[in-house]
C-alpha cells in the first residue's frame, strides 16, 4: 500500500521557522520525484517545491525563494521541506507528493499525503 504521510506542521508567529518531514512506504521509492503543494483557505492548490530522485536538482517557487528550502534522506524515506521567515500568507494546508518528473503541474504528481496544517499569526 502507498503511503505518504506529513508531519510537522502547527501553529507559528510570523517570522519563525518550521520544518516539514514527509515519510514515504509502500511502492514509492527513492526512485520517485517529490514535491510539496500547499493550498490556502479558499484558493487553488499550489506549487511549492520539488526535487529530483538523486537530490541533486531542487527548485522552489519564486515567492518561496530563499525563505523555503527542499532536501531529502534517502536512507530515510523522507523530504523535508524547510520553512524560514514565515508570513501569515503562509497559512495553508502542505501536502506533499510523488511523481514522475520534477515539475510544477499538481496533475503530474500520481501520490498525495493527506496534508498537515501550517498556520501562521501577525
Amino acid at each position: 500500500q502507498v503511503q505518504l504521510v506529513e508531519s510537522g506542521g502547527g501553529l507559528v508567529q510570523a517570522g519563525d521557522s518550521l520544518r516539514l518531514s514527509c515519510a514515504a512506504s509502500g511502492r514509492i521509492s527513492n526512485g520517485d520525484v517529490m514535491g510539496w503543494f500547499r493550498q490556502p483557505p479558499g484558493k487553488e492548490r499550489e506549487f511549492v517545491a520539488t526535487i529530483s530522485r538523486s537530490g541533486s536538482y531542487t527548485y522552489v517557487a519564486d515567492s518561496m525563494e530563499g525563505r523555503f528550502t527542499i532536501s531529502r534522506d534517502i536512507a530515510k524515506n523522507t523530504v523535508y521541506l524547510q520553512m524560514n521567515s514565515l508570513k501569515p500568507d503562509d497559512t495553508a494546508t502542505y501536502y506533499c507528493a510523488a511523481g514522475p518528473s520534477p515539475v510544477t503541474s499538481h496533475r503530474a504528481y500520481y501520490y498525495w499525503g493527506q496534508g498537515t496544517q501550517v498556520t501562521v499569526s501577525p
